[in-house]
């Protein structure tokens, strides 16, 4: 999948001869309904023999026009292009709305973007779509303005699990909560994040035996609660070099905190993980920690011995929820 940042980007006669098949969003987290929408694209293109277009946004639209309303992402962009190539989309054409289409009326957009740079045979979008200036036009807007311009439009309804609708919003409400089981189910995967390993205070330090990878994310995504969780860190990155016996690339099981440390004073939220059976250094590599189940809400203990004899049933804890036994000799590679 290639990526073009900006209309500018996308080369003349895009999608000649016989155009493209174009689905819109911002796709934050790719979640399961986002998924539907892909997958229906990327069907019709196959069907049709065209290239399949993503158009996405970068940044989130709201931060442009109500910057205090701006949703914690659910993922970085990069783990979003990575999702959403991994769907087998051929293009994805990233639009930051400060420079562009953010004044556009519907039927601008329509002609303009859709049908005159990116060639549109065939636009999917989500029944709760919005598009134009003031968000004026909606999923009708978008097949009555395609209708006349010549292009197919399919309508994409709303994905819900029974019982609740599946979307951003509710991912992350599930993640306040601590449901990190929920928010799995709605994404179809393990919520995770990425960020730097930075130096940090740390819930365990290497003075205490319970090295982490600390990595500072709370302005910028959306976390589960407070808590210790059982999950899976992997560092980022074939051509990363480690000091330690861990390799780039390897899902690692690892007993995660996610919060301030209040037995340390430390006022800073953060994601710690700690790696089971492995040593490494890891500080300005980049990491995914995938969350798979809570252990414990987060508590502020009396003494450090408290603490420890707290981490040791925490590891136990996590041991038990992903399923391994103590193996410090287990090759992860495998």
């Amino acid at each position: 999948m290639d990526i073009l940042r900006g209309l500018s980007q996308v080369p003349a006669g895009f999608g000649e001869p016989d155009g493209t098949v174009v689905t819109i969003g911002v796709f934050d987290g790719v979640h399961r309904g986002h998924q539907l929408l892909i997958n229906r694209a990327v069907e019709e293109a196959r069907l049709r023999d065209l290239p399949s277009v993503v158009m996405t946004f970068d940044p989130h639209p709201v931060s442009v026009f109500s910057p205090e309303d701006t949703p914690r992402a659910l993922a970085t962009f990069e783990e979003r292009a990575r999702l959403i190539g991994e769907l087998g989309v051929d293009h994805l054409v990233v639009i930051d709305f400060r420079a562009e289409l953010a004044g556009d009326s519907p039927e601008q957009y329509v002609r303009d973007t859709l049908v005159g740079r990116l060639r549109a045979q065939h636009v999917v979008v989500g029944e709760n779509f919005t598009f134009g200036a003031g968000a004026r036009g909606t999923a009708e807007t978008m097949v009555d303005l395609c209708h006349k311009n010549g292009v197919e439009v399919t309508v994409v309804s709303l994905l819900d699990d029974g019982s609740a609708r599946i979307s951003s919003t509710a991912i992350r409400n599930e993640l306040a909560a601590g449901n990190i089981e929920a928010a799995r189910a709605y994404l179809g995967r393990p919520f995770s994040v990425t960020a730097p390993v930075e130096r940090g205070a740390g819930r365990g330090g290497r003075e205490l035996g319970y090295p982490t990878a600390n990595q500072y994310v709370e302005y910028i995504s959306a976390l589960p609660a407070d808590g210790v969780y059982a999950g899976w860190f992997t560092i980022l990155g074939s051509e990363t070099e480690l000091k330690g016996d861990m390799l780039a690339d390897v899902r690692y099981p690892a007993a995660v905190s996610v919060g301030t440390n209040p037995t340390f004073g430390d006022c800073r939220r953060s994601v710690e993980s700690f790696v089971l059976d492995r040593n490494a250094d890891l500080y300005d590599h980049v990491a995914r920690v995938e969350f798979v189940g809570k252990v414990r809400d987060m508590v502020k203990f009396d003494s450090v011995d408290e603490l420890l004899r707290n981490m040791a049933r925490d590891v136990n804890r996590t041991r038990d929820i992903l399923g391994i036994a103590q193996h410090p000799e287990k090759d992860w590679s495998e």
